[in-house]
């Protein structure tokens, strides 16, 4: 089996052939290396091998891994799993970006700056739902504007962007089409909102047709991920 390099390279050369494919520069894109269930050390591996921009899906293991490899500091975090409002502030102190902003409570508690230094900023995506399923993370896309004027009237917030995953059954650049309408509509609101959080191992070469920035890739890169603790 190929061992980390070999997979993190062979990914990046997919990477740079579906961005030529879609007229783009690989330099668009920011690979988003999904560490989930792995442990510190692969990080600090991937650290080695070049890699600056990590993302975890939980508070409790994302705030652990970030404060054993503080001394990496040229890290940066990517919170992209669901996140609780009461949990917001403790993972505004270690992520630098959130991608799951869904709802304006949400929007509320991360923008809470009681006691913190002055000035600091949070970055976010506005994450979409693109099934029929109220019970999965995402604003409904026909909700999109109202988030977005909170989220861009909020203190101490940017919006970047977009954000989503492409649901099961469904083909994905088709999805992600619907991502990139989305992402125009965001920018008739914020023009600098220009970032689309979208595609992952299985799909970030449709992603990248449909207008990605930021690609989240696990176990592509990662390997077979360790069962839960």
């Amino acid at each position: 089996m190929p061992d980390l390099a070999e997979r993190l390279a062979a990914v990046r050369a997919e990477i740079a052939d579906a961005a030529r494919a879609a007229g783009r520069s690989e330099n668009e894109l920011t690979t988003i290396v999904v560490t989930k269930f792995h442990p510190a050390g692969l990080v600090r591996e991937l650290h080695a091998l070049g890699v600056r921009n990590v993302g975890e899906n939980r508070h409790q293991e994302a705030m652990a891994k970030a404060s054993e490899l503080a001394e990496l500091d040229d890290l940066t975090w990517h919170f992209i799993g669901q996140l609780q409002s009461n949990k917001a502030r403790q993972v505004r102190r270690y992520s630098h970006i959130v991608h799951s902003v869904d709802r304006p409570a949400l929007v509320e508690a991360l923008a809470r700056r009681d006691g913190d230094p002055a000035g600091e900023v949070t970055e976010v995506f506005l994450q979409l739902n693109l099934t029929d399923d109220p019970e999965r993370g995402g604003v409904a896309p026909d909700r999109l504007e109202p988030l977005a004027e909170r989220a861009l009237a909020a203190p101490g917030l940017r919006v970047l962007g977009v954000m989503a995953v492409a649901p099961l059954g469904e083909e994905p650049r088709a999805a992600f089409a619907r991502v990139r309408e989305a992402s125009d509509r965001l920018r008739s609101l914020a023009p600098e909102a220009r970032a689309i959080s979208a595609g992952m191992s299985g799909d970030f070469r449709e992603a990248i047709l449909e207008g990605a920035t930021h690609l989240r890739i696990g176990t592509a890169i990662t390997g077979s991920r360790p069962a839960p603790r």
